[in-house]
């Protein structure tokens, strides 16, 4: 399997194997960061429709959650 190229300068070349492996772990930590800020975002609108579901009004809402 090839490596990313890296750029240095006018130089280009293969990541050596500890780029490549911080590479990998940068790359699954965004992947972990987005994932969790989706869930986080979709427990959110749960709870918000939930609270709405009881018959709270927006104003309401917003004063709980703020």
């Amino acid at each position: 399997m090839t490596r990313p190229l890296i750029q240095i300068g006018d130089q280009t070349r293969e990541m050596t194997d500890t780029e490549y492996a911080q590479h990998q772990a940068d790359v699954q930590a965004e992947a972990d960061a987005t994932a969790a800020a989706l869930a986080h975002d979709a427990a959110r609108q749960s709870a918000l429709a939930k609270l709405a579901a009881l018959g709270l009004t927006d104003a309401e809402i917003a004063a709980l959650v703020a």
